[in-house]
């Protein structure tokens, strides 16, 4: 009976998790929003340096807000950090190279970094959740308790 509690307790916070970690990003997602409109419409950037930019604002929010609230992670800030930055080492590259690419044939801007953002959400709630915190999800909750 314990262990059908346990499964049942375990699917819920994984549900929780996802809808914080969605809400979360879609916080994220106005700031790069804002920031990309800003600097490609009022700032007449070309698309990759108003990405990019908008890309890392987004991010530093993000995590920060993922880190105490969706995994309550206590686990070492500066390893969590260098985690992240390895995924953006591989993301980041691509995104911009595919979004480049993408608006020099003729794509929206705004349809790129829609669906940039989409596999942007994708793909990073599975990297940290499975890699960046895979060891420390709600540590912090647990330190509190001791």
């Amino acid at each position: 009976m314990d262990q059908i509690e346990d499964t049942k307790l375990k699917s819920k916070e994984n549900v929780a998790q996802m809808m914080k970690f969605t809400l979360f990003s879609i916080s994220a997602g106005v700031i790069q929003v804002i920031t990309f409109t800003l600097l490609f419409e009022v700032a007449h950037l070309i698309y990759w340096p108003a990405y990019l930019t908008a890309l890392i604002l987004s991010v530093l929010w993000n995590f920060t807000l993922n880190r105490k609230f969706t995994f309550k992670s206590a686990n070492n800030i500066p390893i969590a950090m260098i985690k992240v930055a390895l995924y953006y080492a591989v993301f980041t590259p691509l995104s911009t190279w595919w979004g480049h690419e993408l608006s020099l044939i003729g794509w929206n801007e705004y349809l790129i970094l829609g669906l940039t953002m989409i596999t942007n959400l994708v793909t990073e709630f599975l990297f940290t959740k499975y890699v960046v915190y895979r060891n420390s999800i709600n540590s912090a909750s647990s330190n509190e308790q001791k």
